[in-house]
C-alpha cells in the first residue's frame, strides 16, 4: 500500500507559497543575484559559477525541484497532476514581486488543495482495505481447503487449535521446550501454493526466540517436539498472522513451515556443522555436471547443424557443376568437411569434459 505523508507535501507547497509572496523588500538583492547568475539553458550546456555560493545557490533550486518532483509524482496515485510550468511561474513571479496572488489567496489556495488531496487519500485508502478485504477472504477460503486435504495424509495430527502438524524427523530422549523456553531454529516458511517467502536455511543461520514471544501456531507446535525433531506445520491464519496484510504475507495467509528444534535455552553461538560444507561441495559438483552436460548438447547441435549445411551447399554445387569432372571434387570436398566436422566436435566433447573433470577435483581438493 502506498502512502504519501501530508505534513511533507504541506511544507513543500507552503514553501512554494512562501518563494510566491516573496515582499519587494527582496526585490533587489533577488534581482541582482539573477542578473548576475550564469543562463544554463538547453541541452549540453555547463553551468560556470564565481563562487561557492553560486554553486550553493544552484543546488538549492535542484534540490528543491528533485522533492518537489517526488512529491508531485506520489500525486499520481490520486490522478492529480501538477503543472510543474505553473510551478516555476509562480517561483519567478515570486521573486520579481509580480505575484498574481496575495499572501492570503496563496494560503488559502494551498489549503483548500490540502483538503481535497485528504479527501482523495481518504477514498484510495478505503479501496485498498476493500481490496484486501476481497483477497482475504479468498485466502480463507483456499486456506481452509488445503488445510482438510492435508489432515487426510498419513501421519498428520489436528490439535483443538486447528494447527496440523506431522513428523518428518524425530529423535528420542531430547528436551522439549515450553512457553517459558527460549528456543533455537531452523526453519522454512512457504505459501500453500509452495512459493518460500522466508527461510533461515538459506541464510545458513538459524534464529533464536522466546517462545512466547511468536505466532502462536509457533508457540503451541514447538512445545510437541523434542531436540534434534524437524517437524511440519500447517498453521491458520488465526494462529499466524490474521487477516491484515504482514509484509509480504497477505490477509488470512495459511502458512506452511518446516521447522527444526536445534537447541532449548541456547547459550553458545550457533557453528554450522561440518556436513554443510560437503553438502556445498556436493552440490557445486552437480552444478559443473549440469553445465558440462548442457555444452555438450550445445557442441552436438552445432556439429548437427553444420553437417546439415555442408550437405546441402555440396549439393547445390553438385547440381551446378553436374555433369562435368569437379563432380568428384565436389564429392571428396564435401565428405573431408563432414569428416572435420565430426573431428572437431568430438575434440570440443572432450575439452568438455576434461574441462568438468578438473573442476571437479578442484573442488575436492578444497574440500579436503
Amino acid at each position: 500500500m502506498t502512502h504519501i505523508s501530508i505534513k511533507k507535501t504541506a511544507v513543500a507547497l507552503a514553501l512554494t507559497g512562501v518563494l510566491v509572496a516573496c515582499d519587494s523588500g527582496n526585490d533587489k538583492v533577488a534581482n541582482s543575484a539573477s542578473e548576475e547568475q550564469p543562463v544554463a539553458a538547453g541541452e549540453n550546456q555547463t553551468v560556470e559559477f564565481k563562487d561557492q555560493y553560486e554553486k550553493a545557490a544552484y543546488a538549492m533550486g535542484v534540490n528543491f525541484s528533485t522533492q518537489m518532483t517526488k512529491n508531485f509524482d506520489s500525486l499520481k496515485e490520486y490522478d492529480i497532476e501538477i503543472n510543474k510550468d505553473l510551478v516555476v511561474q509562480g517561483m519567478r513571479d515570486g521573486f520579481a514581486g509580480d505575484a498574481k496572488m496575495s499572501e492570503e489567496e496563496v494560503m488559502a489556495n494551498i489549503n483548500e488543495f490540502q483538503t481535497a488531496l485528504n479527501e482523495k487519500m481518504k477514498e484510495r485508502q478505503a479501496e485498498l482495505a476493500a481490496e484486501a478485504k476481497e483477497r482475504a477472504e479468498e485466502n480463507l477460503k483456499a486456506g481452509q481447503a488445503f488445510q482438510a486435504d492435508y489432515a487426510e495424509k498419513d501421519g498428520v495430527t489436528k490439535t483443538e487449535s486447528g494447527l496440523l502438524y506431522r513428523a518428518i524427523t524425530e529423535v528420542e530422549g531430547g528436551e522439549s521446550p515450553t512457553a517459558e523456553d527460549a528456543v533455537r531454529v531452523h526453519y522454512r516458511g512457504t505459501f500453500i501454493d509452495g512459493e518460500e517467502f522466508d527461510s533461515s536455511y538459506k541464510r545458513n543461520q538459524p534464529i533464536d526466540f522466546n517462545l512466547n514471544g511468536v505466532i502462536p501456531g509457533w508457540t503451541e507446535g514447538l512445545q510437541y517436539m523434542t531436540v534434534g525433531d524437524k517437524y511440519e506445520f500447517v498453521i491458520p491464519a488465526d494462529l499466524a498472522y490474521g487477516e491484515n496484510d504482514r509484509g509480504n504475507i497477505p490477509g488470512n495467509s495459511t502458512l506452511v513451515f518446516e521447522v527444526e528444534l536445534l537447541a532449548v535455552n541456547p547459550t553458545e553461538p550457533y557453528v554450522a556443522p561440518e556436513e554443510t560444507i560437503e553438502e556445498q561441495a556436493e552440490e557445486a559438483v552437480e552444478t559443473i555436471d549440469e553445465a558440462a552436460e548442457e555444452a555438450g548438447d550445445v557442441v552436438k547441435e552445432t556439429a548437427e547443424e553444420a553437417k546439415q549445411i555442408a550437405e546441402e551447399t555440396a549439393e547445390e554445387l553438385k547440381q551446378d557443376v553436374k555433369g562435368t569432372a569437379l563432380e568428384d571434387s565436389v564429392e571428396e570436398s564435401k565428405q573431408k568437411s563432414l569428416d572435420a566436422i565430426e573431428t572437431t566436435a568430438e575434440d570440443a566433447g572432450d575439452a568438455v569434459e576434461k574441462t568438468a573433470e578438473d573442476a571437479k577435483n578442484e573442488v575436492n581438493g578444497d574440500n579436503q
